[in-house]
């Protein structure tokens, strides 16, 4: 039976391995997630480790990972200077650090500035817990004065800069801009670099007078153990001399810490990754299932001669399953290379955007082997179970027959489950639209797929009607081509169903994100034109880089100019849970923004006060008067609920507070968007020219009218669905190599109908034409029944999340349409080479084929 197995591999290889490219996919997103996602973490854990020392001194609860560069709060100078002291140090070094410090290139545009933080520090000859100085002087010599600087070498490189030139930096600072000259380069670590973060190093005396208003502080102080000193000892001591608020902690905590906390922050762009993966398995395993259907029933009499020669149904089902063993095992080695060439491009989009890794490497890990080899080989002996399993069912006196008929499972076995699938699915969504926060959202994938793959196992029932729908032209159009076409897609109901399930999952996903993201941008548009009364708005000009509040304080002086809105972002903790909340002006945003409430105003939002979101109000039972802890870098600040607002995409904050509370809480100030309104009677036209004249040289910063605000809202919703549509692109690729898969192992089934096609004169042209008819029928009803399924999905998940400011449902019915069209073009494409090969054969030959 092994020999037998071994011969089938052999001789049915191409076929073989065209339905393991569904697994190659699968198993290339799953190991591509775990390599860069290990690649992430191992540059940040560089990071992380090469700029800590074995004792870090700073205010408590400034190691935060979460609230890195929101920290206001300082150390004084006497603090450092009692360290200095400690028999226990070998050296004490001061750290500034300032985030929001951008360099502009020679070019005259922003270096990073896609994620990656600019950081100004002042230089020291600190070591981490690597044994590496933190910084070190590469090329020039040290800053000595408020006009010279260094910059990192990957830095100067990118900016285009040498030693001696000019360099213009946007600062948080009073000034936005400064001009200062590049005195030196300096290397990050070991030199791995800094992922992309730009570094602007400063001497000490001119970091405290650029960004600390002169005063004698510090954001923190490294310390160096001396010879014979643990990292506990140095703790200790160092900590018997610091005044209440100061910390001292040892450098492999701290590390350890932020390490923990960065592993959480990226596990979602593991989980993100790893939902493609699933969705390409998914698929892939209607492709397998329909590829071993169609191969075991084409070998029927051979299997029902084994039986006939003493094979047993384990035997028969065994020889199978190994096939299906081998199929799966190929297509997870494959798969694993994949993964890692998946895991380089990773590594380049995102250079893209700002986070440079070209010094991590890529690390195939065990854990990443074992779930490539468990996922591809796994879910391809699952796949092939149910026609392994039927194979075993062949009786022995069917060899003596003409035709084997493969025994198949009752339709209505199918109709039940399909039902039960869809019913459940059904209750699984339900619940997870409920509450969209957390674990939900497993719940509404879940019982999307449940429904999804209800839908597939009545497709074979419900599909018959669709696919005479779709026939019906075709008779109009080609006569009895058309006829035999749709007849043919007629005639295994089953096999039809999951060639055409496999493209139906694909666009289902496809169809919902489209009418969400059309639905985003209508609710948008509907927001700017009905709640921001604002006449312009000054923008960050990439998320994660927030600018001076100088900016605002120069707009307001501007004749005509009657108030100017702040917003600022921050993150906290409420109850233990990381929330991303908002900060304003209230009465100058209530001139600026018409924010809907269901109870409370913005005006009425006091000191001490903050607005809680209409979902966020629901779920946890807030209302007007009640109380909550918000965890800050200063300290917990204790808020009362003014109101109940609705959020929306212009103000998609779940809590919103003042500026006070801010201040309060230790947050540095930094404005991510000004709301400007001009008086009534000046001239918007004049009062923009001195906007655009003030934020000219600030490439950190846009300025918008409201139609424009709308427009660029709604280009970085198209920007993020564009890349969902490539990660699903491949999804797609494997359900039409699904098409081509079938159609060509069905050529091969009907060759002696082919021949007597042909012997009764179709044309070779004809015979094309009808297997790419065929092809047509199967692309199209899997897009009917994917646009379909996406469009319901779209609309239950737009009411649910209809609180949240997405209350326009906008289905693009124009883009819908297209993606059937696109479907039925696959369609032709499928075809080519299966239609080819039909009309390529012997027609004397195919006739005499058994």
């Amino acid at each position: 039976m092994w020999r037998v197995s071994w011969r089938n591999l052999v001789a049915r290889k191409v076929r073989l391995l065209l339905s393991g490219f569904a697994i190659v996919l699968g198993v290339a997103f799953v190991a591509g997630s775990f390599i860069f996602t290990d690649a992430l973490g191992g540059a940040f854990d560089g990071i992380i480790k090469g700029s800590t020392a074995d004792v870090v001194v700073q205010p408590r609860g400034a190691g935060d990972f979460d609230q890195l560069g929101q920290d206001a709060r300082t150390i004084p100078g006497d603090v450092v200077r009692r360290l200095d002291g400690l028999e226990e140090a070998a050296a004490v070094h001061p750290t500034l650090q300032q985030l929001g410090v951008w360099v502009i290139g020679a070019d005259g545009k922003l270096v990073g500035g896609n994620g990656a933080p600019g950081i100004a520090l002042n230089y020291s000859d600190a070591e981490a817990i690597t044994g590496d100085r933190i910084l070190t002087l590469t090329t020039g010599e040290l800053p000595a004065s408020d006009s010279q600087i260094l910059l990192d070498e990957d830095t100067a490189d990118k900016a285009g800069y040498s030693v001696g030139d000019q360099v213009t930096l946007v600062t948080p600072g009073d000034n936005p801009t400064v001009t200062m000259e590049l005195v030196g380069l300096a290397r990050f670590g070991s030199g791995d670099g800094a992922a992309g973060a730009t570094l602007t190093i400063f001497d000490t005396a001119s970091m405290q007078r650029l960004f600390f208003g002169g005063r004698d502080v510090f954001t923190g102080a490294s310390i160096t153990a001396a010879d014979d000193v643990s990292q506990a000892q140095l703790r200790d001591a160092a900590a018997a001399v610091l005044p209440a608020g100061v910390t001292a902690e040892e450098g492999d905590k701290v590390a350890e810490e932020a390490q923990a906390s960065l592993a959480d922050d990226l596990g979602f762009v593991t989980t993100f990754l790893l939902v493609f993966a699933v969705v390409s398995l998914v698929v892939g395993v209607f492709i397998i299932v329909n590829t071993f259907s169609i191969l075991v029933a084409q070998r029927s009499r051979e299997l029902a001669l084994l039986r006939a020669l003493g094979a047993s149904r384990r035997q028969v089902n065994r020889a199978v399953l190994s096939e299906a063993f081998a199929v799966g095992l190929v297509g997870a080695t494959v798969g694993l290379v994949g993964g890692y060439l998946l895991a380089i491009g990773l590594k380049a989009l995102f250079g893209t955007f700002g986070l440079d890794l070209a010094g991590a490497d890529l690390p195939v890990r065990g854990r990443t082997i074992v779930a490539a080899y468990l996922v591809g080989v796994v879910v391809t002996m699952v796949a092939a179970y149910f026609p392994a399993r039927r194979a075993g069912r062949i009786a022995p006196v069917a060899a003596m027959r003409d035709d084997v008929a493969m025994p198949q499972a009752s339709m209505h076995r199918r109709m039940i489950a399909g039902s039960c699938l869809i019913v459940a699915g059904a209750g699984l969504l339900t619940w997870g639209l409920v509450d969209l926060l957390g674990p939900a959202l497993v719940f509404v994938g879940a019982g999307m797929l449940g429904i999804l793959l209800g839908v597939s196992l009545l497709s074979a029932v419900i599909g018959r009607p669709l696919v005479r729908a779709i026939g019906r032209p075709y008779q109009k159009l080609y006569g009895t081509v058309g006829q035999l076409a749709t007849e043919n897609s007629l005639r295994n109901p089953r096999r039809t169903a999951a060639t055409a399930s496999a493209l139906m999952i694909g666009l289902t996903l496809v169809a919902l994100m489209s009418t969400i993201g059309q639905s985003a941008k209508a609710s948008t548009d509907q927001i700017v034109e009905s709640s921001l009364t604002a006449n312009f708005v000054v923008s960050e000009a990439t998320y994660g880089t927030p600018f001076t509040p100088a900016i605002g304080e120069q707009i307001s002086t501007i004749d005509g100019v009657e108030t100017v809105a702040p917003l600022r972002d921050g993150t906290g903790k409420v109850d233990g849970e990381q929330i991303y909340f908002g900060a304003t002006d209230p009465v100058a945003l209530a001139k600026a923004f018409d924010i809907e409430f269901d109870t409370g105003t913005l005006v009425r939002m006091a000191k001490g006060a903050v607005l809680i979101d209409r979902a966020t109000a629901k779920a946890e039972g807030y209302g007007i008067g009640d109380r909550l802890e918000l965890a800050m870098p200063a300290g917990v600040q204790k808020l009362t609920v003014a109101g109940i607002f609705e959020s929306s995409a212009a103000m998609p904050y779940t809590h919103l507070t003042t500026l006070e509370t801010l201040r309060k809480g230790g947050v540095k100030p930094a404005d991510s968007k000004l709301y400007i309104t001009t008086a009534e009677g000046a001239d918007k036209g004049v009062i923009r020219d001195q906007i655009d004249a003030i934020t000219e040289d600030l490439p950190t910063v846009v300025v918008y009218d409201p139609e424009e605000f709308a427009e660029a809202t709604a280009a970085q919703i198209n920007q993020f669905l564009y890349f969902i549509y490539a990660l699903l692109a491949l999804a797609l690729v494997i359900a039409v190599l699904g098409v081509v898969n079938t159609l060509a192992l069905s050529v091969i089934e009907r060759t002696r109908e082919i021949g007597l096609l042909r012997a009764v004169g179709m044309s070779r042209r004809q015979l094309r034409r009808m297997v790419r008819l065929e092809s047509v029928a199967i692309a199209s009803l899997g897009a009917v029944l994917g646009v379909g399924m996406g469009l319901v999905f779209a609309v239950a998940l737009q009411r649910a999340i209809a609180d949240e400011g997405f209350d326009v449902l906008a289905i693009p019915w124009g883009q819908l349409a297209l993606f059937v069209v696109i479907a039925a073009v696959l369609g032709v494409l499928a075809a080519l080479l299966p239609a080819r090969r039909a009309a390529r054969l012997n027609v004397l030959a195919a006739i005499t084929t058994e």
